[in-house]
């Protein structure tokens, strides 16, 4: 029984590039071969119970077709970091290293941070946190704004700042986190994979990209995402952090009559539009990535050749 790390095949991408159709297609294929296969979905939203049309999880059908991991860790009101998430894809890996004949990983999603830290190995267990201190600096962002606590991180670590989004307050409440708790200076250099790996990414001009992106919006709201918010919202706290994923605000507007159907799906794919930007910006810093230009041929083949190569 080997105990080294699977083959791991990543997938990455802007969101509505077909990152997770792509996925399960070669997942189905290599599992008519009699491989074992586990789709990881690398989503920092996927995590959440019930953000399904959303957050564009696979379908349950899919999932019967194609074993997945990374979906429905939490409930909405739990906090989620990648140190949890990289704490759950180990264990799935090391469930797939098991597997006779050798399995195949597949770490799928647009949240570039879930990607990089399982596969480069970020020290994640040499980051510490503090729950009662971050919620300190969210409130201290809630109360003097974002530039304030910006200022604060480049102030106290101009190291640590510098590859920081300061526009994110996420990122940059975290980064703050760190440097009250560890000091200044980089963070922990990623340690590397311990198995065969391969990164392929998934890219589309931007005409068809903004086409395939209203295409998604109008189906998910067709598909019953109104209904799904309200749902939601009824059961949880509308301001916890897992509803700033696009849609569900635009879905709440239409079920309170601040905006018609057209006008959400409008603001939905502009919005995804700009994050895609931000996307494609993160993954640019990526060296290994394969890129498959999607929009003007079937990545298929090569992927699913890119899978058996891995698996030897």
């Amino acid at each position: 029984m080997t105990t080294t790390a699977p083959p791991l095949l990543v997938i990455a991408g802007a969101t509505a590039t077909g990152k997770t159709g792509l996925a399960i297609d070669v997942g189905r294929a290599l599992l008519d071969e009699g491989r074992r296969v586990v789709v990881i979905s690398a989503d920092s939203r996927q995590v959440y119970r019930g953000l399904d049309i959303g957050t564009a999880k696979a379908t349950a059908a899919e999932r019967r077709d194609v074993p997945h991991a990374g979906l429905d860790l939490v409930d909405p009101p739990e906090r989620f970091t990648v140190t949890d998430f990289v704490l759950h894809a180990t264990g799935v890996l090391a469930e797939v290293s098991k597997a006779e004949p050798r399995g195949l990983a597949i770490l799928v999603g647009g949240t570039g941070l879930y990607l990089r830290a399982v596969a480069t190995g970020l020290a994640v267990d040499d980051l510490p946190t503090d729950p009662d201190l971050r919620a300190s600096l969210e409130a201290d962002v809630e109360r003097d704004g974002l530039p304030a606590m910006a200022g604060r991180l480049v102030a106290l670590a101009p190291v640590l700042a510098t590859p920081v989004d300061l526009a994110n307050p996420r990122r940059v409440v975290r980064a703050m986190e760190l440097a009250i708790l560890r000091g200044d200076g980089p963070r922990p250099a990623p340690r590397g994979y311990g198995g065969p790996l391969a990164w392929i990414g998934l890219q589309v001009d931007p005409d068809t990209h903004r086409g395939w992106i209203h295409s998604r919006a109008r189906q998910q709201f067709d598909a019953g995402l109104v209904d799904e918010a309200v749902a939601m919202r009824e059961r949880w706290d509308p301001g916890l952090p897992c509803f700033s994923a696009i849609g569900y605000r635009e879905a709440w507007a239409v079920a309170d009559g601040e905006a018609s159907l057209d006008a959400a799906v409008d603001l939905d794919a502009r919005r995804n539009v700009a994050f895609a930007r931000r996307q494609a910006t993160w993954f640019r810093s990526e060296p290994d990535i394969a890129w498959l230009d999607v929009s003007a041929t079937d990545p298929r083949a090569s992927t699913l050749a890119t899978a058996r190569r891995l698996l030897g």
